[in-house]
């Protein structure tokens, strides 16, 4: 699939740089020649032919630091960077390899469209048949697996955003080439973004199964970013190559409630923690079951069954005495609020448990009330399992919340002594975290040491 902001970039970037070169040839500027010898016809007598060849990437080299200032240079330099096929595309540069990834790709582009001109004249074919050739670089391999799936209830403000090489999320205006199912809603779920997962060349089979898991992670990140209320399309399309697409189904659920807006300035953030989470994810321990249920709360498609899950994730982090303990909403409360605002949300939590105990019972009603609580109680305990994950909070709250909540009888027993500040469980979405960046979202695990000293 080509990236529409990728080519219309690239073609402005072409057309500027004609007009640069144009005025250097109008100024006087000539482009340099090769004389090249021709051998006569086999077995003839005559003398060798020569004919003169314009060294046309000469004069384009020459003048490559010019190009660079140009202000069209640094968009096309910037998407071209997220480009799959870039290391393809200048596989055989030759000595423009010296200037970089980026810009020996603009320069070879520059070369494949005006080859052994004498002028810079742009004809319209030859610079689509050049971008022809950048694309089907990005399929060098000839048997890569490409994933398209939707995204719901989540909104980017820019075009594209590459979370890392292979993995882009974009507006179903933004790429040529989907699936035609892909460019309509097509559901109750309203307006989408696409998810596209470029696969390595492998047995198609492997792949796919592979992409379904990079997109599990995925959809588990963005709803520990935000409020959990990103969910995947029922139904995602594959292809090898450039061959046919064929729909692929992932078994999501859910039906999304709301939207989660990233802004242009929230997106190297989102690609860190997206490759913190993926790297931290915890196993077979009680985080793991937690999380597991929280995701299971966000794919529900009655608020009221959510809860259920939700609390059932809050007693394993927090309440392993069990329900008759009433340990939990203290703890809740000493973890994700202020001092000040601890009795508040323990009544919440109280509330929610007596409205689930309302709920199988059937005996409650699906009002506003009722589901702002629910939500409220989702946004905490997504913030527990987030700064858990990321390293903010130690796995074992049940000691850190009792230790808290001893520190506040020891402080009410000294009347007015004030209570020192207290670790807790970041806001459900801060709107100043800091902006962090990540290089790739599923990478070595080696660097996952650089990733958690931005973090920490």
């Amino acid at each position: 699939m080509r990236s529409i902001a990728l080519q219309t970039a690239l073609t402005d970037f072409t057309e500027a740089a004609a007009g640069h070169l144009q005025a250097e040839i109008t100024a006087g500027a000539e482009v340099p020649f090769e004389l090249e010898q021709q051998a006569g016809r086999r077995g003839s007598a005559g003398p060798s032919l020569y004919c003169y060849r314009p060294l046309t990437s000469d004069f384009i080299l020459a003048r490559e630091a010019s190009l660079q200032r140009m202000p069209s240079h640094e968009q096309a330099a910037r998407l071209l960077a997220g480009f799959d096929g870039l290391d393809s595309y200048v596989a055989g540069a030759g000595r423009l390899a010296r200037l970089g990834a980026v810009r020996a790709a603009l320069c070879v582009l520059l070369c494949d469209v005006f080859a052994e001109q004498t002028d810079f004249q742009l004809r319209p074919e030859r610079l689509r048949d050049a971008l022809e050739r950048l694309d089907q670089a990005a399929h060098a391999g000839g048997g890569d697996l490409t994933l398209v799936a939707t995204l719901h209830g989540l909104t980017i403000t820019s075009p594209e955003l590459a979370l890392t090489k292979g993995l882009t999320i974009a507006q179903p205006q933004a790429l040529a080439g989907l699936p035609p199912a892909l460019l309509a809603p097509g559901d109750d779920h309203g307006e989408h973004l696409v998810v596209v997962l470029s696969a390595g060349d492998e047995e198609p089979a492997r792949a796919v199964a592979r992409g379904h898991e990079v997109l599990t992670d995925l959809l588990r990140a963005l709803r520990l970013f935000g409020d959990g209320r990103v969910t995947l399309g029922a139904l995602a399309y594959s292809r090898v190559g450039a061959g046919a697409w064929s729909p692929v189904a992932l078994g999501a659920g859910g039906r999304p409630h709301g939207m989660l807006v990233v802004t242009a300035e929230q997106e190297d953030e989102l690609r860190a923690f997206c490759n913190l989470v993926s790297r931290r994810a915890p196993h077979r321990n009680e985080v793991a079951w937690a999380l597991r249920r929280f995701e299971l709360g966000c794919e529900r498609e009655s608020f009221q069954e959510a809860l259920s899950d939700h609390l059932l994730a809050l007693r394993a982090l927090l309440e392993p005495e069990g329900p008759s303990s009433g340990l939990l909403a203290g703890r809740l409360a000493a973890l994700c609020a202020t001092p000040e605002s601890r009795p508040a949300l323990t009544a919440r939590a109280i509330e929610a448990l007596a409205l689930e105990r309302a709920i199988i019972a059937g005996s409650s009603d699906e009002h506003s009330g009722a589901r702002a609580l629910t939500e409220n109680i989702a946004d905490h305990l997504r913030a527990l399992l987030r700064d858990v994950i990321c390293g903010h909070l130690d796995p074992d709250l049940i000691s850190l919340a009792d230790e808290i909540l001893l520190e506040d009888d020891e402080i009410e027993e000294e009347h007015g002594v004030e209570e020192p500040e207290q670790t807790r469980a970041a806001a459900p979405f801060p709107a100043s975290a800091p902006a962090y960046s990540g290089e790739e979202i599923f990478g070595d695990p080696g660097e996952a040491q650089e990733i958690l000293d931005i973090f920490i």
